[in-house]
C-alpha cells in the first residue's frame, strides 16, 4: 500500500538542512541529514545519492527502518542509509539525524577524548559524547555503516546522548527538529574547534550536567533566529534545482 507524501514543509526543510551544513563546512560533498515521516510510521525522508548542496526536493526518498525505498525513485541511495534507519528504530525521541565528517570533530574520535561543553552553545553536550568503536562489531571494515547489523551496533552505542563520534570515520547528531539537528552538528563542530583550543591553554572548566541543560533548554528557544539567518544566508535558491 503507498504511503501518504510527507508535507511539502518537511521536504523543503529537509532540502535546507542539507544546503546549510554544507554552507557551514559541516559536510561537503559527502554527509547527509534526515527526518521522521510527519504521518507515515517506521518511515524517515533522507536524499538519494546526492551531495548535500546539490540536494532537491525531488531527491527526497521515503525509507523503512530496514533501508528499503517506500517511496517511488529511481536513484541509487546512500550505502549509509541505515545510520539513520537503526537510529529512528532504537530512539523514539529522534525526529531528525545529521551524519558528517567535520573536521574538527575527527581527533576526538580517534582518541577516545568525548566531546564535552565549554560554551554555553554546545550546552546539549552534557554527559559528553558517545563513541563508537566499528572493530568491535565488525572486526576490519571500509569504516561505512553499510548495513542493518552496524547501524544497530551505532545505534546502541549512541545510547542516549546527542552526539556519538565514530572512530576514523565522523559523527552523527540527533534532535527532535530538523532545525534542532541543524544547530547541533554545526556546534558540534564549533565545540570542537574551541576545546581543542582551549586544551592547549591549561585545564578546561566544562559546563557541569545541570549548566548545559539549562543552557540547551535555553538555545532550543532560540533557535529559529538561527535557522531564519542561515536560511538567509543561502540566498534566493531554487529547491528545484
Amino acid at each position: 500500500m503507498p504511503i501518504q507524501a510527507p508535507a511539502a514543509e518537511l521536504v523543503d526543510k529537509l532540502v535546507l538542512a542539507n544546503r546549510i551544513l554544507y554552507d557551514h563546512g559541516v559536510v561537503d560533498g559527502l554527509g547527509h541529514a534526515s527526518v521522521r515521516h510527519d504521518s507515515a510510521p517506521d518511515v524517515f525522508l533522507l536524499s538519494c545519492n546526492r551531495a548535500p548542496a546539490m540536494v532537491r526536493r525531488q531527491d527526497i526518498v521515503c525509507y523503512n527502518y530496514d533501508g528499503d525505498a517506500v517511496s517511488s525513485t529511481t536513484e541509487r541511495p546512500y550505502l549509509e542509509r541505515f545510520i539513520h534507519a537503526e537510529i529512528y528504530r532504537a530512539r523514539p525521541d529522534v525526529v531528525a539525524v545529521v551524519h558528517s565528517h567535520s573536521p574538527s570533530v575527527i581527533p576526538f574520535a580517534v582518541t577516545r577524548q568525548a566531546l564535552r561543553p565549554v560554551f554555553h552553545m554546545s550546552g546539549f553536550l552534557a554527559g559528553g559524547s558517545a563513541h563508537f568503536e566499528i572493530r568491535e562489531s565488525s572486526g576490519n571494515t571500509d569504516m561505512l555503516i553499510r548495513s542493518s547489523y552496524l547501524g544497530e551496533a551505532l545505534a546502541k552505542s549512541l545510547g542516549s546522548h546527542t552526539c556519538v563520534l565514530m572512530r576514523g570515520h565522523g559523527s552523527t547528531v540527533v534532535g527532535t527538529s530538523i532545525e534542532q539537528v541543524v544547530y547541533r552538528a554545526i556546534y558540534a563542530e564549533v565545540n570542537a574547534r574551541l576545546q581543542l583550543a582551549a586544551h592547549g591553554l591549561g585545564d578546561i572548566t566544562f559546563l557541569n550536567e545541570e549548566e548545559a541543560q539549562m543552557a540547551s533548554d535555553m538555545n532550543d528557544g532560540q533557535i529559529p533566529r538561527s535557522w531564519n539567518l542561515w536560511v538567509k544566508r543561502l540566498g534566493a535558491i531554487d529547491l528545484d534545482a
